[in-house]
């Protein structure tokens, strides 16, 4: 008599034709969330970027006529795979990869609180090389702090910005860092400028060139901290 074999394959087939749905369910459910994080990082953008056409085409502030509405920033960074907290905290020991980035940008300034404050929208086109070499686009708007008690002796102001971020490609260091990433993410920045009030048109810019997914918002990973310096020159 022939031995009897357990009959296995029923089993592990229904198993099978159990989780195919499920899995096809939460691959949808994945797509459907990435597509609509890169709508939502696109409308930001776009967002942002008519804001700074509406402004710079009809800006509706009060400036005096001496002030130099517009700034060139040129600047260079070396990214780290660093949170922005870590980065921040530890500034003197970042940790470095061996990717680099040059940055052109154009700021206007369509606003002022008192002699306190001032308010920018910029636009960036950014160069990557080495490790990555794509392109990066970006658009955002800037709150700058003007006053501080030594300002007669080094003008100096800071500044905070947001906005939208736009890479050609996936960049390979955010995959590194984190897994994956988006091409599509939020852009943020912060920037430290020192100058002689003799010169002050010319300044020294210290900047973080930050992108970020917002903790799932736009992106569930990527981003990177890339700490840059350059010039400002306000005309």
């Amino acid at each position: 008599m022939q031995a009897a074999w357990p009959n296995v394959f029923p089993l592990k087939e229904g198993l099978v034709s159990r989780n195919i749905p499920t899995l096809l369910v939460e691959d949808s459910e994945e797509y459907e969330e990435t597509i609509f994080r890169q709508i939502l990082a696109a409308f930001f953008m776009l967002v942002t970027t008519l804001f700074i056409i509406s402004f710079s085409a009809n800006p509706a502030y009060s400036i005096e006529p001496e002030d130099k509405l517009y700034s060139l920033n040129i600047y260079a960074g070396q990214i780290t795979t660093n949170g922005i907290g870590s980065l921040l905290i530890h500034f003197y020991d970042p940790d470095f990869k061996n990717s680099y980035l040059t940055a052109v940008t154009l700021a206007r300034r369509i606003g002022t609180y008192k002699t306190m404050a001032s308010f920018e929208v910029e636009g960036q086109v950014v160069k990557h090389f080495k490790m990555q070499n794509h392109w990066e686009i970006n658009a955002l708007i800037i709150a700058r702090w003007e006053e501080f008690p030594w300002d007669k002796y080094v003008d100096t102001s800071f500044a905070l910005g947001v906005g939208g971020s736009y890479a050609t490609a996936e960049p390979e260091v955010e995959i590194l860092i984190d897994g994956a990433t988006s091409r599509f993410l939020v852009y943020g920045m912060t920037e430290l400028t020192l100058g002689l009030p003799e010169y002050p048109n010319i300044a020294l810019i210290i900047r973080i060139h930050h992108r970020s997914g917002v903790w799932g918002l736009v992106a569930e990973k990527g981003g990177s901290n890339t700490p840059c310096i350059g010039l400002k020159y306000r005309f």
